[in-house]
């Protein structure tokens, strides 16, 4: 068995196409196809089903697949060991962001960089639940969540960086009276443009309506923040939105505290290992000790 056929399985399923997976790691479409045959023979187990138009692994290759994700990543780790013994000088790392914390991702490739200016980082935009899915699963190596839904258990690291809050906005164009914070029972009868369902922000949002018994009036729910700040622009809905994901230009927005809102922490997390490669300490360590209270709210 080759690491490059546990490689190419690993390609295989994130492009679910020989040809791309191929193209991807570099070689032929019959080399690959041949290397993972090659693999199914010396495990003596079926890992890709042929009998249908659709691709997909079967329940062993699901297990196989797994196994694959773990070796290759801790020889990945031993390749950025070796390469860092003497300073963490550059390599890469995959970090996953829910979208009400986007406005926190450049934050912290800066600061990362700053420190490691040769890295790489690849950044994927994901809800909680696929984050922490993907941790488990070896796909990423850090993840920016709402840190109450990282289960309780040993398998997972964590440490905050703030404490969410919700802002009412609006548009410049509405005229909307200045205070100091907003009443959910006022914000309700507001047209409303919203973040989706699943998210859990969202969540938030509608458990704060549900507690004073007002169902809000929402006539736009998308996943998409270009679309919400630009439906916000324009003045015909107003918005709730968490703290990380305000938009860095404010000048056309009237942005109020929303009152009587969990005070949710945000956080990193990462899977907890006895052994973590001078790569992922360093970046830990440098994510850890962002600081964002002020950044946020200026």
């Amino acid at each position: 068995m080759f690491i490059r056929q546990l490689t190419y399985l690993i390609a295989l399923d994130k492009f679910r196409h020989y040809s791309r997976a191929a193209e991807h790691c570099g070689v032929s479409q019959p080399a690959l196809s041949m290397a993972i045959r090659q693999l199914e023979d010396e495990l003596g187990l079926p890992i890709v089903r042929r009998n249908r138009r659709v691709f997909g692994l079967t329940e062993e290759g699901q297990r196989v697949l797994v196994w694959a994700r773990q070796t290759v990543a801790a020889l990945d780790g031993l390749r950025q060991e070796a390469s860092f013994s003497q300073a963490v000088a550059g390599g890469t790392l995959s970090v996953s962001v829910m979208p009400p914390a986007l406005q926190i991702t450049p934050l912290l490739i800066e600061r990362l960089r700053a420190f490691i200016p040769s890295l790489r980082v690849e950044v994927s935009v994901a809800p909680n639940a696929k984050i922490i899915h993907d941790l488990k699963e070896r796909r990423i190596q850090m993840g920016l969540v709402y840190l109450d839904q990282v289960p309780q258990t040993d398998v997972f690291e964590t440490h905050e960086l703030y404490s969410e809050q919700h802002f009412f906005i609006t548009s410049e164009k509405v005229q909307a009276s200045r205070r100091d914070a907003y009443d959910w029972s006022d914000v309700g009868k507001q047209p409303l443009c919203l973040l989706g369902k699943e998210m859990r922000s969202r969540q938030i949002v509608d458990q704060c309506f549900k507690n004073i018994g007002v169902e809000p009036t929402v006539f736009l729910e998308t996943n998409s923040l270009e679309l919400l700040y630009a439906e916000l622009l324009s003045g015909r809905s107003a918005g709730i939105l968490p703290l990380g994901a305000l938009p860095t230009d404010r000048s056309r927005l009237n942005i109020m505290r929303m009152k009587q809102c969990p005070a949710l922490g945000v956080g990193i997390v990462r899977l907890a290992q006895p052994v973590q490669t001078a790569l992922m300490i360093k970046s830990w360590e440098l994510a850890c000790d962002l600081c964002l209270g002020d950044t946020l709210e200026s």
